[in-house]
């Protein structure tokens, strides 16, 4: 099965006021997996840029003014997309820009029966906490750090990883992977995602102190009590046989 993950970048957040596209971003997806097939423009709005938009995708007025106009990349985009879904993350947002740019062409509008929105996935998987795309790559493991400001191709790459882990498709493709192996005979190595840098620590010195005053309050013969001197006694045998 064919999809697209899509991201845009704009000029600011309302297309009935004006503003525009200035950025698309597409990701081919086959069978839940990247095919490394993607579309990427960047677009001349006709427009000055607002600098708040500016602060986001660092996308300046001088940069985009020799870029193509939208009606100059209209027809290569929608044969890239053709008829497969549309993966985005708060698809309503992205789709009015790009219907408001088809109705100037008077072209055929993006059918909202194409979106596959994920922000409203991750908040039905995911109800009562954050959801934004940071948000998302952080809780999947997904190394967003080269994400210092947005940008459609990046956040689009980004999202077709998190797009696979919502819907369970990396597990499952793990686990076939894995049955097969076996079935082979054969030894799978998994890949692992390492971070670039280790997480910190959500302990407080507050809280260790809090912990100790209460284990304190116990008395001799808690089993917190006991533990804690087994282990002390372990590390004791560790250090010496290491000769420390």
């Amino acid at each position: 099965m064919r999809e697209i993950v899509l991201d845009t970048e704009t000029t600011g957040l309302d297309p009935l006021r004006g503003d525009r596209l200035v950025e698309l971003g597409c990701v081919e997806i086959f069978n839940r997996m990247p095919t490394g097939q993607t579309f990427h423009r960047y677009i001349n709005p006709e427009r000055d840029m607002p600098q708040e938009a500016f602060a986001v995708h660092g996308l300046s007025s001088e940069f985009l003014a020799d870029k193509p106009l939208f009606a100059h990349v209209v027809d290569e985009f929608l044969e890239f997309i053709g008829d497969a879904p549309l993966i985005i993350h708060n698809a309503s947002f992205d789709i009015s820009f790009i219907n408001a740019e088809l109705d100037r062409l008077k072209r055929q509008a993006i059918g909202r029966e194409r979106l596959v929105d994920t922000l409203l996935m991750a908040r039905r998987k995911h109800p009562g906490v954050s959801n934004r795309l940071d948000d998302l790559c952080s809780r999947y493991a997904i190394d967003n750090s080269r994400r210092t400001k947005h940008g459609a191709l990046l956040d689009a790459e980004l999202l077709a990883e998190v797009y696979i882990d919502l819907i369970g498709a990396r597990q499952s493709q793990l686990i076939l992977a894995e049955t097969t192996s076996r079935q082979s005979g054969g030894t799978l190595e998994l890949p692992r995602r390492q971070r670039t840098m280790p997480l910190s620590s959500r302990v407080t010195e507050a809280d260790r102190i809090a912990h100790r005053d209460f284990v304190a309050t116990l008395g001799e013969k808690a089993i917190w009590t006991e533990f804690l001197a087994q282990e002390s006694e372990k590390l004791k045998l560790v250090l010496e046989r290491a000769g420390v």
